[in-house]
């Protein structure tokens, strides 16, 4: 211990006496090189790069290790230009690199991406030792060229014995076969042991084969370090396992092992993973946030921006989330930026477009993943003017050829009504991968365009997933094409040998079912070689009320309510069926049962944009401030439409009540609202030409024909997206052509 505080105060002593020299003296000053080569040393050591090579050139008679010093600071920053410069310097006065010098050379090349150059120095020595290979060894698995890496490694074995970072580099850059090669001859060689390549191990077995040889080589480490731990942690998170990678993580708190930001991003990470129980994921993440709290980790931009996107990926509190935020407030970048956009993006889509336009006034430029965010955010609004905007913002900082912001905006565009738009940025897209085919296929399918869609899919030039299939039957479902989509689905396994999934069998069961093929529907679920879920039977179920089979109904509506008990779907549609046939009780005892159940019916919201505002409506119109102003409207616009012709469905009522209480009730559903309130602002309305309305629910019987003869009377396109799709109506006729 006191040698170890003498040399501490000797080196010190040492800096300190150099340290008055930093300012480095020029050329004039009369100094021995010696002297001058120590200051090179000293300034190098402290990072001080640029100094260090002034003072060089300066320098008569510069040496091998002046040179082998300076070029591994050029490569430890990367200072690409800087070391060609000294190499150029080196060659200009006769000074041959030596063995030690040229490892230098090809290092620095090597980590700076000059592989052939890097190479070329290499195949040029004529003698080499064990760190040559390792170097250029290191560069190839550095930048990706694992098949050279792997030949570059095969080849020093005939020469030397690799070293533990040979063999952590070649591992880096292994598939699985060579992967298991390498693995053989380490534990041939006993490197095994070696924590460092043990810990490669278990990253290449995470990559390429699973955590399963992951966990085989962790559980058979006799030590491991902090990077071991988070190396499994990551590997976990990695494949998907988020339960073990939490169970892993509280077995290293409960060791009294500690973590550090690496531990806690992959933890935080795994959350999201598909094996994980949102509700539970959502406990163990405020979990996490308490344990970020204590340790101080959630003041570290990166965990607080993790823990934004877990909240955000697992439906939590927008507020927690934008808390965090508020707590990265003295060193916010562009990423803790994007994390709140994009927390904020599906909830509160306006809210997210505020924080970004706030974003750029704090002088921050965003990149390619926060406009990203902020497309998606602008797919949740009613009209195409957020989104037009924001397509102009990244034609003007260059994204525009961005292959992942143009799939982003072929959606935007298409959840917004302009299917025109999507359109337009898919057809000058120079290069289509599967995404961008799936989202504009997506595209005409929320917009009952199946023919075109059907067209384009003849000109696909990339393999199709099984997403396709699932946007071309949704397609053939949205306009009854019973037959293309029968076609469809027969041709995912014939022609492309993809196995349907249940998504895909609930498109059929809706083609069949929405058609009136209630018992082809039904067989069809009984022969699925998976177990049925809630979407195949509310499939049914909705064909069934379409169809009013209660019989069958029953049976579709049970099986919905075991399966997903705290879905109010199955409840309310069972209900409505009951009621559409005088069944009072019937009913009255499914909304009882549903009580019972703690199960609350989704209420009905509409959405409108007026001057760059947003109204909201509810059923009744209790939610809006001038709704008395509005039903007042309302009344007066119901009176022109029953003199055209409009008759309330009337069965479209849930209870045992009189015709006018029915009536009534019909008339205050939230889009009727909705529309009301912009022919009171008809003036105020940029677009009156289009009236765009979003609603969170299917449409009903009374709307959908209140909205034709609405559009036939105001001369006007009323746009109205449903849960399920768009209906332009136009002239007093909808292009769902009444099926929907």
């Amino acid at each position: 211990m006191g040698m170890e505080r003498w040399t501490w105060r000797w080196r010190w002593r040492w800096e300190r006496f150099y340290s008055g020299f930093c300012t480095i003296p020029n050329s004039s000053i009369s100094q021995p090189d010696s002297v001058q080569l120590q200051y090179v040393f000293t300034l190098c050591a402290r990072g001080q790069l640029q100094e260090a090579l002034s003072l060089f050139y300066a320098i008569n008679k510069p040496n091998s290790q002046a040179y082998a010093t300076l070029l591994q600071g050029c490569a430890r920053h990367r200072c690409l230009d800087q070391g060609r410069a000294l190499h150029q310097h080196m060659l200009a006065h006769s000074h041959d690199p030596d063995l030690f010098v040229t490892n230098h050379l090809i290092n620095l090349y090597a980590k700076c991406g000059c592989l052939e150059v890097a190479r070329q120095l290499f195949d040029q020595m004529p003698l080499r030792n064990l760190v040559s290979w390792t170097a250029l060894i290191t560069g190839y698995d550095q930048h990706g060229r694992s098949d050279d890496c792997f030949r570059l490694f095969s080849s020093m074995l005939a020469h030397h014995h690799p070293t533990e970072f040979a063999f952590a580099s070649v591992l880096g850059s292994c598939n699985c076969i060579r992967g298991r090669q390498v693995h053989a001859l380490v534990l041939k060689t006993s490197f095994d042991t070696y924590v460092y390549v043990a810990n490669a191990l278990i990253t290449m077995y995470s990559k390429n084969l699973g955590c399963d040889g992951a966990w085989a080589v962790f559980q058979s480490m006799p030590t491991r370090s902090l990077i071991t731990w988070n190396s499994m942690l990551a590997g976990f998170q990695l494949c998907g396992y988020g339960a073990q990678s939490l169970d892993l993580f509280s077995q290293m708190h409960s060791d009294g092992i500690g973590f550090d930001r690496a531990t806690f991003l992959s933890v935080i990470s795994s959350l999201c993973s598909d094996d994980n129980d949102v509700v539970l994921g959502l406990e163990h993440c405020y979990h996490l946030h308490c344990l970020a709290l204590k340790t101080g980790f959630v003041s570290q931009v990166e965990v607080a921006t993790a823990l934004m996107n877990a909240y955000s990926k697992l439906g939590g509190d927008v507020s927690e989330c934008y808390w965090l935020f508020n707590e990265t407030s003295g060193c916010r970048d562009v990423v803790s930026w994007t994390g709140i956009i994009t927390s904020c993006a599906e909830q509160k889509p306006e809210q997210a477009l505020l924080l970004f336009r706030q974003m750029k006034w704090e002088g921050l430029n965003p990149d390619c993943y926060t406009f990203s965010a902020v497309i998606k955010a602008c797919a949740g609004l009613s009209t195409e003017c957020h989104g037009s905007a924001v397509h102009a913002q990244v034609i003007k900082v260059g994204f525009e050829e961005d292959m992942v912001l143009a799939n982003a905006l072929i959606h935007a565009y298409a959840r917004c009504g302009s299917i025109c738009r999507s359109e337009q940025v898919f057809n000058r897209m120079e290069f289509l991968d599967i995404v961008s085919w799936n989202s504009i296929f997506k595209a005409y399918a929320l917009h009952g365009k199946a023919v075109k869609a059907l067209q384009l899919f003849e000109q696909m030039n990339v393999q199709p997933d099984a997403a396709t299939f699932v946007s071309l039957l949704t397609a053939c479902s949205h306009a009854g094409l019973v037959d293309q989509g029968t076609k469809i689905f027969d041709m995912m396994i014939q022609n492309y040998g993809i196995y349907p999934q249940r998504d895909h069998f609930a498109c059929m069961v809706d083609i069949l079912g929405r058609a009136g093929h209630l018992l082809e529907a039904e067989a069809l679920i009984y022969k699925m070689p998976m177990e049925p879920d809630s979407v195949v039977w509310s499939a049914l179920l909705g064909a069934c009320r379409k169809h009013r089979e209660s019989k069958m109904a029953e049976l579709a509506g049970r099986k919905l309510m075991e399966l997903d008990p705290k879905n109010s779907l199955g409840y309310v549609l069972m209900s409505n069926i009951y009621s559409s046939e005088g069944c009072f009780h019937t009913a009255a005892f499914i909304r009882k049962e549903m009580r019972g159940c703690r199960v609350r019916k989704e209420p009905g919201l509409s959405w409108i944009e007026v001057e760059n505002q947003v109204h909201e409506f509810a059923s009744g119109g209790q939610r809006h401030p001038q709704r008395e102003a509005i039903c007042a409207e309302l009344e007066v616009l119901v009176g022109k439409l029953k003199g055209m012709g409009y008759v309330p469905e009337t069965n479209s009522a849930l209870h045992d009540i009189g015709e006018e209480h029915k009536e009534e009730q019909l008339f205050y559903h939230s889009e009727k609202l909705a529309l009301a309130f912009v022919v009171m602002n008809s003036g105020r309305v940029c677009d009156w030409k289009t009236i765009r309305i979003m609603k969170n629910i299917r449409i009903c019987l009374d709307c959908h024909n209140f909205m034709k003869l609405a559009s036939d009377l105001l001369q006007r396109e009323i746009l109205v997206r449903d849960a399920n799709r768009f209906h332009q109506f136009r002239g007093g006729l909808c292009s769902c052509s009444d099926y929907w």
